[in-house]
């Protein structure tokens, strides 16, 4: 039986970074899907993990430097896969690469990776994910091990693999992201991914060729020092989930622990970088 969802939509003045906080906040909360619109975001929740207060406890919610109104709504029950084959179109990476659905017919591109549409991965952040793609698309990944760490629904991970990488370690804190990486892997006929539930803490005397962390900011800039220290000399970390507004101070953090910038990619003000550990 489909699930009953609470749509909440949000208007956000101003968007920047109001938009990336609220969605990490929510998240905490058990929200699953963020679709960011052009006055703001709508974000769902499952009915059963949801109460009419669940706002108070958004912080950012009671903050004088953003504006944000929110209204809410019960969605009928819905054959979420029947809206996604409706609303949600592949992702092509410089006519290289696809990410589509299995509903969607096969683009007969170099690499092609099948996602099932399930309602977290509508996030909107889809920029963070073609610039990730562009920057692994340039690394010679054959026999490379490689972390993909908060690695969502498994698509990172799975391009490293068709590149030729293993073995593959992808983590993600959220349950639901760790069960659909499994998924997907096996979709994709992946056999050198592991996929484990949880953080950085994992990473205890881990050490990898290549690392890539397409999450936040604030979470970045607690990790950067973590992901340095699991990199091998000569060792590349690909970064992404912030503006450019953040590039600076990301910066900053990644020349403290002996990481240089190597390359930089900017899509509809969000970034992407690529560090080497000298």
């Amino acid at each position: 039986m489909d699930k009953i969802y609470i749509e909440y939509q949000f208007k956000i003045n101003p968007k920047e970074p109001a938009t990336e906080i609220l969605i990490a906040e929510l998240g905490n909360l058990n929200f699953e899907s963020f679709v960011e619109t052009e006055e703001g975001l709508t974000a769902y929740i499952q009915k059963e993990d949801w109460h009419t207060n669940i706002l108070d406890e958004v912080f950012i919610l009671q903050s004088k430097e953003f504006n944000i109104v929110a209204e809410y709504s019960e969605i009928a029950q819905t054959n979420w896969n029947a809206e996604w084959e409706k609303n949600f179109n592949p992702i092509i990476v410089d006519d290289l690469v696809s990410i589509r659905a299995p509903f969607h017919n096969n683009p007969n591109v170099k690499y092609d990776i099948v996602i099932e549409p399930k309602m977290s991965f509508g996030t909107g952040h889809h920029e963070t994910t073609h610039m990730m793609v562009q920057h692994l698309l340039q690394l010679k990944l054959e026999n490379k091990k490689v972390l993909d760490i908060g690695c969502g629904t498994g698509i990172l991970a799975i391009f490293a693999e068709m590149k030729g990488a293993k073995p593959i370690d992808a983590i993600d804190i959220d349950n639901w992201c760790y069960l659909n990486s499994i998924e997907n892997a096996e979709r994709n006929n992946c056999n050198s991914i592991s996929v484990y539930e949880g953080d950085a803490s994992l990473l205890n005397n881990k050490n990898y060729d290549v690392i890539i962390a397409n999450i936040n900011r604030n979470i970045l800039l607690i990790d950067i020092k973590i992901y340095a220290n699991c990199l091998s000399s000569g060792g590349i970390l690909l970064l992404s989930g912030f503006y450019k507004e953040d590039f600076r101070i990301i910066n900053k953090e990644a020349e403290n622990q002996n990481l240089k910038l190597n390359g930089e990619l900017t899509k509809n003000n969000w970034m992407s970088l690529k560090f080497v550990k000298q």
